[in-house]
């Protein structure tokens, strides 16, 4: 059977673009769209609908879209994105963008976006004067300016299951898209937040990045760091290798401290760059080989082999066998070292179930 063809979607701000096409459509040509076609950075085109379009006057018309992020779906799939446009008379053609209820708004330093300017990227931005241009050059318009207001009906109840607010966007979310389309599996969106929260950190001077793969890990990690201010800690993810590159990106990190459960740690031990490729059949066989080779105990390796899981496995190896929990911790110091290639100093903590340190890398160094 061939395999199934993911299906493609389109960003906030391509969904932002055809919402502010329909509405200057209306006001231009005065028919109603019930499709737009959007050009992404790319070169290709899309056709999107058009949930609503309300005229308000002769001057101002508003419209929004329906987000579809594909077969890739995320916390905005299905959000409701739309425009507000008005036109006032001027000389040339000028293109106002503004974010009004739902589009939060940058209060910290670091990102793409300026502090205090609404949360709309560079892309979108382009996407939007793209449009722009399109309507006045296919209809042969003069001057005017365009006034847009993106906005979210439910922008800030979706931010509240982002990371916005750690980044200082308040009030929203965020419009992005670097091309406009939405990859399935491409995991854009993700590395995007890493590089935000990377460049947020070292707005305030932050040398020292803890990276954590999820809430959980992240919250014992804030535990065991309580004078790191909240900005210093990120959540990676599966992606062990892109956001060591997202740090590489920025030279004034000085370390990374990976604070981890021993399930992603064995991952990481194995060298893979992005941990979720892992099979758990793999990892559990070369643990039991470890096992075997560190430690000689067969009764280990049989019980590690017949876990269900790394979790499982790793009952069976703490307290007990520290030297086998020490390789697995130098192994990822070693491979977490190689994709830093030497530039930055790189520290692993493997925590317990109760989120207790099961192992530092630093506290091995100072022992030895």
């Amino acid at each position: 059977m061939a395999a199934k063809t993911l299906k493609q979607g389109f960003t906030t701000g391509a969904a932002a673009a055809a919402s502010v096409k329909a509405a200057l459509l209306v006001l231009v040509t005065s028919r109603v769209p019930t499709a737009v076609d959007i050009a992404f950075l790319t070169g290709e085109k899309k056709r999107i609908a058009i949930k609503q379009v309300l005229k308000l006057s002769d001057t101002c018309c508003r419209a929004s879209v329906i987000k579809d992020a594909g077969d890739d779906p995320d916390i905005t799939h299905k959000a409701e994105i739309g425009a507000r446009v008005t036109l006032t008379p001027a000389r040339e053609l000028t293109v106002i963008i503004t974010g009004g209820k739902g589009v939060g708004r940058v209060t910290k330093p670091g990102l793409e976006v300026e502090v205090g300017e609404p949360a709309i990227n560079s892309g979108p931005r382009q996407m939007i004067q793209n449009v722009v241009e399109e309507i006045w050059d296919q209809y042969n318009l003069s001057g005017r300016s365009v006034t847009i207001e993106i906005f979210v009906p439910k922008g800030e109840l979706l931010a509240k299951k982002t990371l916005n607010a750690r980044l200082g966007i308040l009030g929203g979310i965020s419009i992005l898209g670097t091309t406009g389309i939405v990859k399935p599996m491409s995991h854009d969106a993700y590395i995007a937040t890493i590089r935000s929260s990377i460049s947020v950190a070292i707005a305030r001077d932050i040398d020292t990045l803890v990276f954590t793969t999820g809430r959980r890990s992240e919250r014992f990690a804030m535990g065991l760091f309580p004078g790191f201010c909240e900005e210093a800690f990120v959540q990676t993810g599966d992606f062990f290798k892109a956001a060591i590159d997202e740090a590489l990106n920025k030279p004034f990190c000085q370390q990374i401290i990976y604070t981890i459960f021993f399930g992603k740690a064995v991952k990481m031990s194995l060298g893979f760059e992005h941990t979720h490729a892992a099979k758990s059949d793999l990892t559990l066989n070369k643990l039991a080989l470890w096992a075997r080779e560190i430690t000689g105990d067969e009764r280990l390796v049989c019980n590690i082999k017949q876990a269900n899981t790394a979790r499982h496995a790793f009952s069976y190896i703490f307290p007990d066998y520290p030297e086998l929990l020490t390789f697995v911790g130098k192994k990822i110091q070693a491979t977490a070292g190689r994709f830093a290639r030497g530039q930055i100093q790189i520290r692993v903590i493997i925590l317990d179930f109760e989120g207790q340190k099961a192992f530092d890398s630093q506290e091995m160094e100072e022992i030895t």
